[in-house]
């Protein structure tokens, strides 16, 4: 492996790293805290509908991270698919995570936004309770896919 490839392979896993720590915070720390001001402030200061909208600004934020990693994945699997280094596992898991991140932000996020703005009464029904439940099954799939990809090239990157 040349040296110019070995840094963008390093530059890769950190890629790979950063949009995973940034999901798994914004799911794990973010929308607790978001979704229960009533303990941090003391009273509800903000309804249920606000914290969401609050919460919502957050993943579309992360969806532009997530389409920048859609590229460099795509760019970067697309590269070593080409010069015939692939397996198996990474294949199936570049598959899952362009997949399930074009899903989280060209699908699941504009249908949430469009759901919001039509008020709270639409944030209640059964639409946007499935569409939210998706989304939240879709991006764990697309954590899992990017844990796996950023460990299979951990792993190749050592030998």
């Amino acid at each position: 492996m040349n040296k110019y490839f070995r840094i963008a392979t390093l530059a890769y896993i950190v890629i790979l790293g950063a949009v995973l720590g940034a999901g798994l915070f914004a799911g794990i720390v973010v929308a607790p805290v978001t979704f229960h001001t009533e303990i941090w402030l003391g009273s509800e200061v903000l309804t249920h509908y606000q914290e969401g909208v609050i919460m919502t600004e957050n993943f579309v934020r992360l969806s532009y991270l997530v389409n920048f990693a859609l590229i460099v994945v795509a760019l970067y699997e697309g590269y070593k698919y080409k010069k015939f280094e692939r397996d198996t596992t990474t294949q199936i898991a570049t598959f899952f995570v362009i997949a399930t991140g074009l899903l989280f932000s060209q699908y699941y996020m504009p249908d949430i936004l469009t759901m919001q703005m039509a008020g709270e009464a639409m944030t209640q029904s059964d639409a946007f309770i499935n569409t939210h439940k998706g989304s939240e099954i879709n991006f764990k799939i697309f954590s899992v896919a990017l844990l796996v990809l950023l460990v299979r090239n951990m792993q190749k990157a050592c030998k």
